[in-house]
């Protein structure tokens, strides 16, 4: 007789076999075993942080059968889905937001699985027993962020609110070369690129791409420092550690790639890649100096030559910034789900929710009308 499958909430990811983890995470980098290890292992997750794992694991005949990443949150920082406005309503009505529950990748903005189990009756079951967890906490909320579209469906037939967002992404036709991207564009998009290009080479400055395999520890040293540097001109206290990098580097050394900008030969500038499944995913950037156009080449212009070089499918830019459409970066909806238990707070956030995502919808039409690509018309 087969024996019933088991839910068991994992404080950490290392409960869990990472041959078994990885097999249903598939090519998705995030959910791997390895990226959330090293958050957890080098204290980026945990209760200092405000991210106390609390993941809902679906074991079936010993064996695990499903997962959803799961954290009770103290903030909401490191989420790129904006809930601040909400929080700050319960806050002025006297009624505790958190601790919240949040289904997510710690500080990634990436679409990607986070019911892992491969038949409905099993992703169904990692949510009813979020919802158990929730209630049993007495959370204010349960949170699901970066759904892909069929899992926001079985979420919102759960009950859930689902809210739109806008990121920005590229996609690869099958360009030759950087050059046959270009062609794609109108004039004056095209005409600015490469000036910003041009500039970035008269400054003297040439570019390589490591992979974590190849780069060393002088180079860790200096991307972590440019990142640090980012975080503090922007009056924000940094997400990640050294060692966390440095993890990330031995645990997954082909799936980061480092862009390193030089100018004499002394690293100037520096921006974190991940890969995975055809898509390279743009992370974290810094700079020791500024140069005009630097930021783009860093950033963006080398991502889209390396996804061509290596035929991947897709570069995806992180959380907003319109100044990535005129690069190239096309807008995308992303998706997240919703609930609270407050019952007159949930009826609120769905009256938003349905002002918000008109105006989303809005707002993609617009951004479609600037498109940075010639229109058919206008094609020579």
């Amino acid at each position: 007789m087969m024996s019933a499958p088991v839910i068991r909430i994992l404080h950490a990811v290392a409960d869990a076999p990472a041959n078994q983890w990885n097999a249903l995470a598939g090519d998705n980098p995030f959910l791997r075993h390895a990226f959330l290890h090293a958050l957890e292992n080098t204290g980026c997750v945990g209760a200092q942080a405000g991210w106390i794992p609390c993941h809902v694991s679906l074991w079936e005949a010993g064996r695990l059968a499903g997962f959803m990443p799961l954290y009770l949150k103290s903030h909401s920082y490191g989420e790129y889905v904006f809930d601040w406005s909400w929080a700050d309503a319960y806050r002025r009505h006297g009624v505790p937001y958190y601790p919240k529950l949040l289904s997510a990748i710690p500080f990634t903005p990436a679409t990607g699985s986070r019911l892992v189990a491969r038949q409905p009756e099993q992703r169904r079951a990692l949510l009813d027993a979020a919802f158990d967890l929730a209630r049993s906490e007495r959370v204010s909320s349960l949170h699901v962020l970066l759904p892909p579209a069929q899992q926001a469906e079985e979420l919102g037939a759960r009950g859930m609110m689902i809210r739109s967002s806008i990121q920005f992404h590229w996609e690869n036709p099958g360009h030759p070369d950087f050059d046959a991207f270009l062609a794609g564009m109108s004039h004056d998009k095209r005409k600015k690129i490469k000036q910003e290009r041009r500039r970035v080479r008269d400054a003297g400055i040439d570019f390589v791409r490591l992979t974590g395999r190849e780069a060393g520890e002088e180079d860790w040293d200096f991307f972590t420092w440019c990142y640090r540097r980012t975080y503090r001109a922007h009056h924000s206290t940094p997400y990640l550690n050294r060692a966390f990098f440095r993890r990330l580097a031995q645990t997954m050394p082909d799936d980061v790639l480092l862009v390193i900008g030089r100018r004499g030969g002394k690293r100037v500038a520096s921006a974190l890649n991940v890969m995975g499944g055809g898509i390279l995913y743009g992370r974290y950037w810094g700079a020791a100096e500024f140069h005009s156009g630097l930021h783009f080449e860093a950033c963006y212009y080398q991502a889209i030559e390396y996804c061509i070089e290596r035929g991947l499918r897709a570069f995806e830019g992180g959380a907003q910034g319109e100044h990535k459409l005129a690069r190239g970066l096309l807008p995308v909806r992303t998706l997240s789900a919703h609930w609270l238990a407050h019952p007159q707070f949930a009826q609120a956030i769905d009256d938003f929710l349905r002002r918000e995502t008109h105006g989303i919808g809005v707002y993609l039409d617009e951004l479609d009308e600037h498109s940075p690509y010639k229109r058919e018309a206008d094609a020579s």
